[in-house]
Order: structure tokens, then C-alpha cells, then sequence
């Protein structure tokens, strides 16, 4: 037979109101913070590999952007060191400039989203340089 469940049951949402909840506004600052400290570290990697004032430049704004965006908490930053192939980082900075600049767009931040634009402009230049494409973005495929 058929008995009533006489506990709570512990998927059920907690009743107190002190649960701590994040805005989207918040939950999309993370998320531009992370994808901008990703860059730093891909341009951090690219400064040990071809020295240039713009990689310096792009990082010290990058840095700013992920402070602001950590109230005023700074970014870890890497030690350019000289390591491998320089087209496989430009692509990942080119990849993970596109992914800042959709969750810029998104949450209505301009200065990131012009900054994103135009680190994904360099990265695309400095490809087309080395003769390859950045990666197309992935589609996904259609459900029938």
C-alpha cells in the first residue's frame, strides 16, 4: 500500500530567505571577468613569444578591464616566458576575444566590448600575417 512521505524532502528549495542569490548582472560580470582574464593569460603567453608594444598595451588594458570588473581586485599575471606555436594562440585569443565580446555586448559593457573587438581584430590581422584563418565557430548540428 501506498504510504505518505512524512519528511521533507531534501530536493526541496530552502525556505529561509538569507540564501545568497546573484543578479544576472553580477552573474555576467563574472563571466566577462573570466573570459577576460583568460585572454590576459593567452596574450600573456604571446608577449614570450613575439615581443610588441601592442601585446604589452592590450595586456595592461586587459588587466584593467579585469580589475574593474573584480572591484578593483587585480588579475594573477604570468611571466611572459618563450614557448610554442604562436598561430595556435592567436586563435585561442581570437576565440576567447569573440566569447568576451558576446557577454560584453550582452550585459551593455562598452568599454569591454570595444576592447574585445579590437583585441579580436589584432588576433585575426596576426593570423591572416602567418597565412592561416581564425577557428570557425563550432555549429551545432540540427535535431530532427
Amino acid at each position: 500500500m501506498y504510504e505518505a512521505i512524512r519528511t521533507k524532502s531534501v530536493h526541496s528549495t530552502p525556505a529561509a530567505p538569507d540564501f545568497p542569490h546573484r543578479s544576472r548582472e553580477e552573474e555576467l560580470d563574472i563571466q566577462l571577468a573570466g573570459h577576460l582574464a583568460a585572454l590576459l593569460a593567452v596574450t600573456d603567453e604571446l608577449r614570450g613569444t613575439t615581443p610588441d608594444a601592442d601585446l604589452d598595451t592590450a595586456a595592461d588594458r586587459l588587466a584593467e578591464q579585469v580589475a574593474r570588473l573584480r572591484g578593483g581586485i587585480p588579475p594573477v599575471r604570468a611571466v611572459p616566458a618563450v614557448s610554442g606555436d604562436a598561430a595556435r594562440l592567436h586563435r585561442r585569443a581570437h576565440t576567447l576575444a569573440g566569447r568576451a565580446l558576446v557577454v560584453a555586448a550582452s550585459r551593455a559593457d562598452t568599454a569591454a566590448a570595444i576592447l574585445a573587438a579590437e583585441r579580436m581584430d589584432a588576433h585575426a590581422a596576426s593570423l591572416s600575417e602567418q597565412g592561416t584563418r581564425p577557428a570557425a565557430p563550432r555549429q551545432l548540428s540540427a535535431v530532427r
